[in-house]
This record gives structure tokens, C-alpha cells and sequence, in this order.
């Protein structure tokens, strides 16, 4: 075993010695390797905040992993009675410990704007509602724990109606009227950016505010039947669903409807990244293939500069193993340095900010750190690299002969 440890280590020695004799040599060979898992590395990084991208762009419509959503009604369509739904929604939050949860309304609230009072949709929505769905705002802040309590209700508009009062400043506490059956005067507390197709005014209200300020017979003739959220660990998700079925139907008996289902896009089988993770692997294989040709016939063409030397080497009694085996260890050697080189350089790439910003075109929030897995394909595609690379020449060199080499 001391023998064994004794040779290899002796055989990273002897390989290093030879890459500083070298040194031109080596350099040469070496830029394309470092370049090639540079690329690498950087490819698969930047893979991971593009995906990262996806993510927080899915979660933005159907929740965080994993969102369940409780929708009840009466077998005959009526809605349920709201107090009803309440009772059951605060239990079984407090029964199964949920802290994020939001009931989700969509309805219609006048606005009096100064060309008129127009329809506006309006979301109605608890507060953790903006941390299940990452909502970006543009200006201001989301909803805090104590808007429901305030005598002005708070709103979020979005970008096409901020432009339509004339961008004031949030600073200021600028208002807008809502007109109904309650006409109340709402300070509007952020902005939240519009899709190119979306050119009608809507902002987002708590739910509280919403039932306080609309009669329940407008809330019913709109369909005011809420969809209850829930953002809950993914091992847990499927357990909860037949758990909050069945509490549901008990609580709401025969007459009602209950449905409970994930609705985030990791609720599908199939893998919604399998295209941008395929598209990863075949640059990243295309630009290991390239650096590995490249360094193979650099390698081929600087043995033939060698052959005296290993027949000396030869004569002196070095084996045809030990020939073998330093010839391979130094492109390995090397080819680890390169490695840890092109690793260095895709981290100061992936990691800065402006190189992030383009790939992520302001749709991320959490950008992902340097994935530790893109590291080590990088050192591993080196190894590997250098291990090929290096088992043509040193095939080449043990078949040389020794009298031949010296007098080459």
C-alpha cells in the first residue's frame, strides 16, 4: 500500500517537474482547455439563473411549490355562505398549521378617474398572497399586516392605471375614489408592471376590504365565490389534499362540490425545464468536444519533440508502466490546473452583476448562487479531457523503441 501511494505520488512529482520544463509548451496546450471549461462552467451556471427565471415566472401565476387550491360550491351552483367558508378556512389553517394562505376574489370595483368613473378588475387577496405568487412592484411596497386595519384602504395599481392619474408621487399618499353602493377613497400604496397586452387598468385589494366596502349581493351577482390558496411543503401536498377534501366535504355536507388540487407548475410530471436543460448539455458538450480535439493534437505534435527524451529515459531503465503513466499524469496534471483556472473565470462571469441582469432581463428575485455541481463538471470535463488526451501520446511513447528514439 506505502509502495503503491509512494509511485503515485511520485508520479505527480514527476509530472509537474515535467509541465515546468515545459512551461511554453504546456501554456500553449493548456489555453484551449481552460477556455473549453471556462465555457463550460459558464454555460451551466447561467443555465441555473435562466432556469431560476422560469421558476419565479411560473410562480408568479400559479404559486410557489407546492400551491394547492380549495374551490367550494353548492351542488346546484349557489355560493356557499360565506361565514360557512370563513369557519372552515381559519380551521383548517389553524388545525394543520399554515402560515401561507390567501383567498383569491376576482371582481370589479368604479373608479372615478377624471375623464369619468370606469369598471376596474380588481384581485381581491390576503397578504401572504405576495410572497406565494412573487409579485414584483415597480414602486412602493406590498400589502403589510396592518393595512386591513386602516380607515383608508390601501391598493396596488397596476402600471396602465398609474399612468392614466398622471404617475404622482407614492411619497405624497395619492388617492383614488371607488364608487359603489360604499363610495370610499383608497390611498394607493405601490405599482406593479403590466404585460405588453394588457392595457386596462386593475389593482390588487385585500379581501377584507373588499367585503367590508362592497354590499354581498353585488359580491354574489359577480360570482363572488373566492378560491382559497395554500402554499404547503411538496412532500406534505398530497396528504393535505385528501385531508382538506375530506374536511371540507364533512364541514359543508352532501349538497356541496369541493375540489382541492396543486396548481404550481411542479404539480405536472413532465419536467418543464427539459428543453433549457437540454440545450445546456449540448453547448456544454460541443465546446468539451472542441477543447478536447484541440488538446489532443497539440499533444500528439509536442511527443514527436520528446521522442530522444523518452528513449533516454528508456535507457536508463525507466518501464514501459512508468513511461505510460507519466506521460498520461502530465496532461491530467495540466489539464487540473486548466480546470481550476476556466472554474475561477466562469465564477467571476456567472457571478457578476451585469452578466446576471442580461440573462435574467429583470424577472429574478433570488438569483441562485454559483451552483457547486457546475464546479465540479468543470474539474471533472478537465480530468477527463486530460485523461484522453493523454492516452494517445502515451500510447505512442511506449511503443517507441529505445534505439530508434535516441537516435532521433
Amino acid at each position: 500500500m506505502n509502495r503503491l501511494l509512494s509511485n503515485v505520488v511520485g508520479s505527480f512529482v514527476e509530472a509537474w517537474q515535467e509541465l515546468r520544463i515545459h512551461k511554453t509548451r504546456v501554456m500553449l496546450s493548456l489555453i484551449g482547455v481552460a477556455v473549453a471549461v471556462c465555457a463550460i462552467t459558464t454555460v451551466v451556471g447561467l443555465g441555473a439563473v435562466a432556469q431560476q427565471s422560469i421558476v419565479e415566472q411560473n410562480e408568479r401565476s400559479g404559486g410557489r411549490s407546492a400551491t394547492l387550491s380549495l374551490y367550494a360550491s353548492s351542488s346546484d351552483g349557489s355560493i356557499i355562505d360565506p361565514d360557512v367558508m370563513q369557519e372552515l378556512w381559519v380551521t383548517s389553517l389553524d388545525r394543520y398549521g399554515i402560515d401561507y394562505a390567501s383567498r383569491v376574489l376576482y371582481t370589479t370595483q368604479t373608479v372615478q378617474f377624471t375623464d369619468g368613473a370606469v369598471p376596474v378588475q380588481a384581485i381581491a387577496v390576503d397578504q401572504p398572497y405576495g410572497t406565494m405568487h412573487r409579485v414584483k412592484l415597480t414602486e412602493g411596497e406590498w400589502f403589510s399586516v396592518d393595512d386591513a386595519d386602516r380607515l383608508a384602504p390601501a391598493v396596488l395599481v397596476n402600471q396602465v392605471f398609474y399612468d392614466r392619474i398622471g404617475r404622482p408621487d407614492l411619497a405624497t399618499h395619492p388617492t383614488t375614489t371607488l364608487l359603489g353602493g360604499t363610495p370610499t377613497t383608497a390611498v394607493i400604496t405601490g405599482v406593479y408592471p403590466v404585460s405588453t397586452w394588457e392595457t386596462e387598468p386593475a389593482m390588487y385589494m385585500l379581501m377584507d376590504t373588499i367585503t367590508a366596502i362592497t354590499p354581498a349581493e353585488q359580491l354574489a351577482a359577480g360570482g363572488g365565490a373566492p378560491n382559497y390558496e395554500l402554499w404547503v411543503p411538496p412532500e406534505i401536498s398530497e396528504d393535505l389534499i385528501v385531508a382538506l377534501q375530506r374536511d371540507a366535504e364533512g364541514a359543508l355536507g352532501a349538497g356541496s362540490q369541493v375540489s382541492v388540487s396543486r396548481q404550481d407548475y411542479a404539480a405536472y410530471n413532465d419536467d418543464p425545464f427539459a428543453s433549457i436543460k437540454l440545450l445546456v448539455a449540448g453547448v456544454a458538450g460541443l465546446v468539451l468536444l472542441l477543447g478536447a480535439l484541440g488538446l489532443v493534437n497539440i499533444a500528439l505534435v509536442t511527443l514527436k519533440q520528446r521522442i530522444r527524451e523518452i528513449g533516454v529515459r528508456r535507457s536508463f531503465g525507466a518501464t514501459a508502466g512508468r513511461v505510460f503513466f507519466s506521460v498520461m499524469m502530465e496532461s491530467i496534471v495540466a489539464t487540473m490546473v486548466a480546470g481550476v483556472v476556466g472554474v475561477i473565470g466562469a465564477v467571476l462571469i456567472v457571478t457578476n452583476p451585469a452578466v446576471q441582469g442580461f440573462i435574467a432581463q429583470g424577472m429574478v428575485t433570488d438569483f441562485p448562487p454559483f451552483p457547486v455541481e457546475a464546479a465540479l463538471l468543470g474539474l471533472g470535463c478537465a480530468t477527463v479531457v486530460g485523461a484522453l488526451a493523454g492516452l494517445l501520446p502515451a500510447l505512442v511513447a511506449v511503443r517507441v523503441k529505445v534505439i530508434d528514439a535516441i537516435r532521433y
